[in-house]
């Protein structure tokens, strides 16, 4: 049996979908207080649904103190007070389905605030009913006698993972932010709460989940220090100890029975995973855990060894060897991947892995919406990349931006003294990288505000969305909206070779050009595009020489002959 035979047994319904995300805080303000909230979103459901997708991805909207951004939750099963009510989550599930849209939640299962009352009651006695569900250590003391945290891992937004409690003279652990704790899925009863917590969210008509950091539920018990992979810091990545720990497999499998029960979607967050063998035991089509996973290795290309604010140079060879590597080891083990390029962690991939230049932006977005579009895997877009939008202005300076990592990266680097040569460094690779980048508020129309709210947003609009808004895309088609639309349709009516034919890169070795071969059967459909602002000479290979159809361009190409000249970032998919 082939492989695309193969693979055709395991058709269903989220192979097949298309994933728009909505980070709520930034979609759509409601009712005039400057941050976006979910009557917003209701307001937009026609807009989503124009754009061709399945299924909206909601970032957090539970009750929480904020830090992150919603990815602190202090009550898993109510609202947010400034996005809204039960009620109003009940109207967009409601909408969506009206509109045959499905509706996936963002559950933060790892860690939860430490506002929440399991934590509150936690930390406020060792003999609290609660104590067990948190990770407590007692200190180690240096030769000196000082305290010392248990072990030596960092947390990701800065600092040591641990916060000593004077109160019980133990630390707990966090990996985000010490307002983060981490959740003890050692302990059965935090396994039994977050099962209660998803099947509340099913039974209300939610249809599955993106879970946050998921992998970093199970840690290596004995925790020992990291070893030093950044000799200049206090604190090193303790990764290796629980990306992928001894029983995550047991927990996903957990989860994946009820998600099985409701066939609901899942998609998990897995940082600091690289490896294609373990991620198959949570992807694999009979393992029964999740449907897919978020990698990070696209997105971590350019970003240097001591971290996110720090440069790297790629090259296209680079980027292709890690889509394939994906594609191809999905394929053959029977997995699936998620395809994206951006979310509300990650810069504007315009901006970030092509250009924002006003003379070719819009075909730039719309080659990497060709790049991404068409590749085996669910296609995740998010909130403004139907639209091409880009980065914050270079401009900007420290006091705009608004994420912890941003703030807290710059801080560290100020109070340790760093000069203002390096601070500009560090500013510069926040522009390019910061989660700011993908926070601004959503740029709606020409009007103040960028139609987004009717009063000072919470954080700053982009300059550029008089130009750049959704009233000007819409009906035009020629716009980055109405690219994506054809890329959703073009999965759709060529499903089988789209979604289901298998992958194979095609000149691997070019730096300019990255193309590459769908093929189901005795059908090929070739995607090519050109990772460059100039244009450029590209022989077709010989295979591809007959007769076909231009189904997708972003120029006005019509056919190929043998060499062909590719104009700035120029994408094509041609049906053979």
């Amino acid at each position: 049996m082939s492989i695309t035979e193969d693979l055709a047994v395991h058709r269903t319904w989220w192979k097949e979908s298309n994933v728009y995300q909505i980070y709520p805080a930034s979609f759509k303000d409601s009712n005039g207080d400057g941050i976006g909230d979910i009557p917003g979103i209701v307001s937009e459901l026609d807009y989503i649904a124009g754009l061709g997708v399945d299924i909206v991805w909601l970032c957090p909207c539970y009750k929480s103190p904020q830090v992150d951004m919603g990815y602190d939750i202090s009550d898993y099963k109510d609202i947010h007070e400034q996005y809204g009510t039960l009620s109003d989550i009940d109207d967009l599930i409601s909408g969506l389905h009206k509109r045959s849209l499905k509706l996936v939640m963002d559950l933060v299962v790892n860690h939860t605030s430490d506002k929440h009352q399991w934590f509150q009651s936690a930390i406020s006695s060792k003999n609290s009913p609660y104590r067990d569900w948190y990770i407590w250590k007692n200190p180690k003391y240096a030769a000196d006698g000082s305290r010392l945290p248990p072990n030596n891992w960092s947390a990701a937004f800065g600092g040591s993972a641990w916060e000593y409690d004077e109160k019980s003279d133990e630390y707990y652990l966090h990996l985000y932010a010490k307002e983060q704790p981490d959740l003890n899925w050692e302990n059965p009863k935090v396994r039994e709460a977050v099962h209660d917590i998803v099947r509340f969210w099913l039974d209300r008509g939610v249809d599955g989940f993106r879970l946050d950091v998921i992998n970093q539920i199970s840690k290596d018990p004995a925790m020992p220090d990291a070893p030093i992979t950044n000799p200049a810091a206090k604190y090193q990545t303790g990764n290796m100890f629980y990306s992928s720990g001894p029983r995550l497999h047991e927990y996903l499998q957990g989860l994946g029975k009820i998600l099985k029960e409701y066939n609901a979607f899942s998609v998990g967050e897995m940082p600091g995973v690289y490896d294609p063998t373990e991620i198959i035991k949570a992807v694999g089509f009979e393992r029964n855990e999740l449907n897919m996973i978020i990698q990070f290795e696209i997105v971590n290309l350019d970003i240097g060894s001591t971290g996110r604010f720090t440069p790297r140079t790629w090259a296209l060879t680079e980027l292709k060897e890690i889509v394939n590597k994906w594609e191809t080891f999905m394929q053959v083990n029977d997995g699936w991947n998620a395809i994206y390029l951006e979310n509300h962690d990650q810069a504007r991939s315009v901006s970030r892995f092509a250009s924002d230049a006003p003379n070719v932006r819009r075909v730039a977005a719309q080659m990497l919406a060709t790049f991404l579009g068409f590749q085996s895997g669910t296609i995740f877009v998010y909130q403004g990349q139907e639209l091409g939008l880009a980065n914050v202005p270079k401009t900007w300076g420290v006091a705009k931006y608004r994420d912890i990592e941003s703030l807290n990266n710059y801080a560290e680097n100020v109070a340790a003294g760093a000069s203002q040569e390096v601070l500009a460094s560090i500013l510069s690779e926040m522009q390019k990288k910061a989660r700011d980048n993908a926070r601004t508020p959503m740029q709606w129309d020409e009007t103040t505000y960028a139609g987004f709210s009717s009063v000072v947003p919470w954080m700053d609009v982009n300059e550029d969305y008089q130009e750049w808004n959704a009233k000007a895309q819409v009906n035009d088609a020629s716009s980055v909206y109405a690219y994506w639309q054809s890329v959703f349709r073009l999965r759709k009516e060529f499903k089988d070779i789209l979604v289901y034919g298998t992958f194979s890169l095609v000149d691997a070795l070019n730096e300019n050009v990255f193309a590459y071969k769908r093929t189901y059967g005795s059908s090929d459909a070739l995607i090519v595009t050109l990772f460059k602002d100039t244009e450029t000479k590209w022989a077709v290979p010989e295979e591809y020489l007959k007769p076909g159809k231009i189904l997708l361009s972003n120029y006005d190409r019509i056919d190929i002959a043998g060499e062909i000249v590719l104009r700035p970032f120029e994408a094509f998919v041609l049906l053979l």
